[in-house]
């Protein structure tokens, strides 16, 4: 059939693929330049907060330690070689290791060292057994346990200077309720303010009742995380809980035993407050014959009461370095302790 004659015939374009050409692709828009220099700096800032931003978190226990515990710590180390009197602190002469060397030849330190060494070992072997106790009862189901938890550590939240002037008052040689109890049962009261040994338990008895509920709680936590499996095994081997508090609990704790002991010698090493105020004479001698007087106490004496601060400096260092054989030691025996298990 023959077309019209003026009559064009529309012709479609063959699809891409099939001899056509393809179409062409809509060409994206350039970049705003102000909007990518705002991206970069986004990404930019982004990296930096991803870098740096963990540093700015931690910066500032930094920067207070740095002020309050760094620099008091060489600056007394500077004080310590030298003459340093408190009434004028700006005036400093050489001394070199003098007011080491004095120490050594100090009847009054060795005996500080000597009454710190006693009353660190009369207060922290009893606190730490009876925390043990207290925390292996804890350890069990009983009724208002929380209320137990709590009140143990309410010593713990007293203030020192409370509880040292109210111990003060009940081991008072006249009217103190220790003497009055003794007498009850026929036994003299005991002057315990002015004997070595007697002062040293009173003064022990304070850090006692402080801090027993404070490490029962520690040792009731480390309890709380040994597993069931152990104890139930020793009880099919026909354990008694007493057998298996020895064999099942106390080895399961060594390493928080050791954590235990280890802060509590520090504790005792810096022993002030207590032996401070037990003294109701308000001095610092810690006693008529500084029977009790630990070096925390001896070095505030020569500081803040004969005001040398030199002589003070140098015994502040001397209790930082006995700190570090004891921070050596723990070392040591937790080395040992893990190579052992």
């Amino acid at each position: 059939m023959t077309a019209p004659s003026g009559f064009t015939p529309d012709t479609a374009a063959p699809p891409a693929g099939q001899g056509g050409a393809a179409p062409r692709a809509a060409t994206a828009p350039a970049p705003d330049p102000a909007e990518q220099r705002r991206r970069d700096r986004r990404s930019r800032r982004y990296r930096w907060d991803v870098r740096w931003s963990p540093y700015a978190f931690v910066a500032p226990f930094f920067v207070f330690f740095a002020a309050f515990g760094l620099f008091p710590l060489l600056y007394t180390g500077w004080a310590s070689l030298h003459q340093v009197e408190l009434t004028d602190p700006t005036h400093m002469e050489w001394a070199g290791w003098h007011n080491f060397s004095r120490l050594w030849e100090d009847e009054f330190f060795w005996k500080a060292l000597r009454n710190t060494f006693t009353i660190g070992v009369i207060s922290t072997v009893p606190q730490l057994m009876m925390a043990l106790g207290i925390a292996h009862l804890l350890n069990y189901r009983l009724r208002a346990s929380m209320f137990f938890r709590v009140a143990i550590l309410t010593p713990y939240a007293t203030s020192v200077a409370a509880a040292t002037l109210v111990f003060a008052l009940l081991f008072g040689r006249d009217y103190g309720m220790v003497n009055w109890s003794l007498g009850l049962v026929g036994l003299d009261g005991i002057d315990w303010q002015n004997g070595t040994w007697t002062s040293q338990i009173a003064v022990s008895t304070v850090v006692i009742w402080r801090w027993t509920g404070y490490n029962a709680l520690i040792y009731l936590a480390a309890m709380q995380a040994v597993p069931n499996d152990l104890y139930e095994s020793a009880a099919l081997d026909g354990a008694s809980r007493w057998k298996q508090f020895l064999h099942v609990t106390v080895p399961s704790l060594r390493p928080t035993i050791l954590f235990t002991v280890v802060v509590s010698t520090i504790g005792a090493t810096q022993l002030f407050g207590e032996p401070l105020l037990f003294n109701t004479a308000g001095t610092a001698t810690g006693g008529a014959d500084h029977q009790y007087q630990t070096l925390g106490l001896y070095m505030y004496e020569q500081g803040w009461v004969n005001l040398h601060l030199g002589r003070a400096s140098a015994i502040a260092w001397t209790m930082f370095l006995i700190l570090l054989l004891i921070a050596a030691a723990n070392a040591l025996f937790a080395r040992r302790l893990r190579k052992s298990q």
